[in-house]
């Protein structure tokens, strides 16, 4: 047993949040006893029903809270359904971004066996700049960066700094290092030289560090079409924070489906495990979504725990939810969106079944 026990945070968001959040964390509560690992799980409030108890959606007693933690999960909001003025705000997941400085947003794309992937051996990871860029609500100190001089006008801001760039560029070659050796650059270089063209610059500093990995750049129209056609050819790809939004909805698309894309958002000090996906509310609250997302999130914050812990258990714990996961998709269980028809619980007790058979832990 680890000597450190390790407090996470729960926030289950709104629509089908309660369902694949708890699967979450019971599949994680499942692989850290197999592990070894103590870990204390904090329920904080946050989305809908933190505006109905405590008159907005992100309290400012979650976010000290979340301070005092190792990370936390994070489930999907539904900000648009809101009542104003949260409606119009930075919403849930923008605003601990960028309170906690989430620079990072890494995001898996990897085909199972037994799902119905475009590209069946699809294996990559993107990295999006989170803090900046042409997301007009998180590239200014004060304000949303968008604004209208007249009714008729829209503006946005789009911007790109030297150190963003620098400290996403190495993130994205560290990963690099640790997988195929292998990066690409996605821009838009030819079009908007000055911002897009300082990120490819700038990354292509960031390269000479890293002689061992193999470097390569694509505009991000081109990309798209290169991710659908040969998904397979490329390992990591860093970019902006839009691009990286759009690549990263089509690389999960591609590997299966949408509810298979986890990602997580970090800086040196923080992490939050998040799905890539939306609430979902059409489907909440009927048992069928797929939790597939949220579970492999939180296989990356252990990860990333791991890494900045130096606990070799906390690794385990993330091999053993990937690998039961896998197991739980091969052998046929899996939820309507990959061509299965098991229930989010049903899909949860799959998952906790393959690893109390011993599966991932070695």
């Amino acid at each position: 047993m680890s000597t450190k026990t390790y407090r996470l945070g729960v926030l289950e968001g709104d629509g089908i949040g309660p369902e694949i959040v708890p699967s979450s964390v019971e599949i994680a509560t499942a692989a850290a006893q197999a592990a070894g690992v103590s870990v204390d799980w904090v329920t904080l409030p946050l989305g809908s029903t933190a505006i109905e108890s405590h008159a907005t959606p992100v309290p400012e007693e979650t976010k000290d809270a979340l301070a005092g933690l190792d990370g936390w999960y994070l489930g999907p909001h539904d900000s648009v359904s809101y009542p104003e003025p949260h409606k119009s705000a930075l919403n849930p997941s923008g605003t601990l971004r960028k309170h906690f400085q989430l620079f990072a947003n890494i995001r898996p794309a990897k085909s199972f066996p037994g799902a119905k992937a475009i590209c069946d051996n699809a294996d990559l990871v993107i990295v999006r700049e989170n803090t900046e860029g042409f997301y007009a609500d998180r590239n200014t100190y004060a304000g949303t960066g968008e604004f209208m001089p007249t009714p008729d006008t829209a503006i946005m801001l789009g911007i790109i700094t030297r150190q963003a760039t620098e400290r996403v560029a190495r993130v994205a070659f560290d990963l690099a290092r640790s997988r195929r050796k292998k990066l690409t650059i996605v821009h838009k270089a030819n079009v908007l030289k000055l911002t897009t063209g300082l990120f490819r610059t700038v990354c292509q500093e960031v390269a000479q560090e890293y002689p061992d990995v193999a470097v390569d750049d694509f505009h991000i129209d081109a990309m798209t079409v290169h991710l659908v056609r040969r998904a397979q050819d490329f390992d990591v790809i860093v970019t902006e924070n839009m691009f990286g939004d759009i690549l990263s909805d089509l690389a999960g698309e591609i590997s299966g489906s949408l509810g298979t894309a986890p990602s997580i958002n970090s800086s040196a000090t923080a992490a939050m495990a998040q799905a890539s996906h939306g609430s979902a509310p059409d489907i909440a609250g009927e048992n069928i979504a797929n939790p597939v997302a949220m579970i492999l999130s939180g296989a990356m914050l252990f990860e990333w725990l791991a890494a900045k812990h130096g606990d070799e258990k906390l690794a385990t714990v993330a091999r053993t939810i990937e690998k039961g996961v896998a197991e739980a998709i091969a052998a046929g269980t899996s939820t309507r969106d990959l061509g299965g028809s098991a229930s989010t619980t049903e899909f949860t007790a799959a998952v906790i079944k393959a690893i109390s058979m011993g599966v991932g832990q070695s």
